[in-house]
């Protein structure tokens, strides 16, 4: 015989298991943000003929800087001739 309990029971079954998988869902989707959202960037020091090395690469990173507010306008301009001069 079925009573009121036993409904009661199976619809926190189906809560429960429909929250465990919204939560394996955004395990899989914060997992894979963190491996593929990863900068080309990531070549380190020896690795000069990685990604993002080229000769651009310091005046991005300049511009970045400077965009962010880390670099004073004087700053900027005496880093930027010195790249420039470093280039030729």
């Amino acid at each position: 015989m079925m009573n009121g309990n036993d409904m009661g029971g199976m619809g926190l079954m189906w809560i429960f298991g429909l929250l465990m998988l919204v939560g394996v869902i955004v395990l899989i989707v914060v997992l894979v943000k963190a491996f593929s959202g990863r900068s080309q960037n990531t070549a380190g020091p020896d690795n000069s003929r990685g990604p993002g090395t080229g000769p651009g690469r310091g005046r991005e990173i300049l511009e970045e800087r400077y965009a962010r507010g880390e670099l004073s306008t004087e700053e900027y301009r005496e880093r930027l001739s010195t790249l420039e001069e470093d280039s030729h």
